[in-house]
């Protein structure tokens, strides 16, 4: 068995990098996203110009950066990287946009915690390739329009109702909704990923860690890198039982489930008699962030139909209540 620093490339990028797929062809799954993000770019390329901007929003770590990085790399271009929370003044968006490069793709990551100030000095940008810049105060300030190289803007978020309607509107046609995975796709990332890090994993291997991958492939090469140490610490080959051994240790069940999942589950029965309980309430009693349960621990605890959401709060459905017994 291999160290992982015999991946393609580990010593040059970081092992998740090297796990990133460099094309369109590794990238496995959102097929109608691909093919459609595919014909703006080939469309743009033919014309001489770049692509109108992109939005991806959907759960964490299905893809929506690894998509920032094939449309830069689709188009030849150099991509730079900020996110929503760094960008915390006028200042902030007017130094990163005069300084692009000309055909630039930007990528704004969680770019719905950009202010609703720093949103309106997006407007003329994306519109018209310009940024208004406010000098001076009172009556004697005046606007003056800077012209903005060409760029592609690609924004990604969890949480596309908190972008306003005005910025959403500016990506046109360019929104885009990245879903969960299906098992057969999470099968295949497994694989890949597999032998980018030089692992003999079985089928039955890939099957087990793809079962528990809670749809995403971001956890799939987590796990896949958990497994891979406790067997290299144990001195055993990868197999279905070392899988079933180490994620024992790590207290992920069959379905992907952790004890913070199986914690959440508890209190909405125990101590909300399996509700409904308000976001607030939930959150408070679990000593966590409404919005950490809302983006992390709820999206794959409603597909798999553990919990619902109401009007009056987070319910415990039967198949919940079947689950913890």
């Amino acid at each position: 068995m291999s160290t992982p620093h015999e991946a393609p490339d580990a010593t040059l990028q970081s092992l998740d990098a090297a796990l990133r797929p460099s094309s369109w062809d590794d990238y496995v799954g959102q097929n109608q996203i691909k093919a459609s993000v595919r014909i703006a770019i080939d469309a743009a390329k033919k014309r001489g110009g770049m692509p109108e901007h992109f939005l991806f929003y959907g759960p964490p770590g299905v893809g929506k950066t690894t998509l920032a990085h094939l449309v830069a790399e689709s188009l030849g271009s150099p991509l730079k990287t900020t996110s929503g929370v760094a960008i915390e003044r006028a200042a902030d968006l007017a130094a990163i946009l005069t300084n692009l490069e000309p055909n630039t793709v930007l990528f704004i990551d969680e770019i719905h915690r950009l202010s609703h100030k720093i949103e309106e000095l997006l407007y003329p940008a994306l519109e018209s390739g310009h940024l208004d810049i406010v000098l001076g105060k009172g009556p004697s300030a005046r606007t003056v329009e800077l012209a903005l190289p060409p760029f592609t803007l690609v924004g990604a978020t969890t949480k596309v109702a908190d972008l306003s309607g005005p910025l959403r509107s500016r990506f046109g046609g360019g929104v885009y909704q990245l879903d969960f995975y299906t098992e057969s796709d999470l099968r295949d990332i497994v694989q890949r990923s597999a032998s980018v890090l030089s692992l003999d994993a079985p089928q039955d291997v890939v099957e087990h860690v793809a079962a528990r991958s809670r749809a995403t492939p971001r956890v799939a090469n987590a796990l896949l890198k958990r497994i891979r140490d406790f067997s290299e610490v144990h001195e055993r080959p990868l197999s279905a039982s070392v899988c079933d051994e180490a994620c024992e240790l790590f207290g992920i069940d069959g379905l992907g489930l952790t004890k913070d999942d199986r914690r959440y589950l508890t209190t909405l029965r125990e101590a909300f008699r399996g509700g409904p309980a308000g976001i607030r309430a939930l959150a408070a009693a679990l000593h966590e962030d409404p919005d950490t349960l809302e983006n992390v621990y709820e999206p794959y605890l409603l597909r798999l139909g553990l919990i619902e959401r109401s009007s009056r709060g987070r319910i415990l459905t039967p198949k919940g209540r079947e689950y913890l017994g």
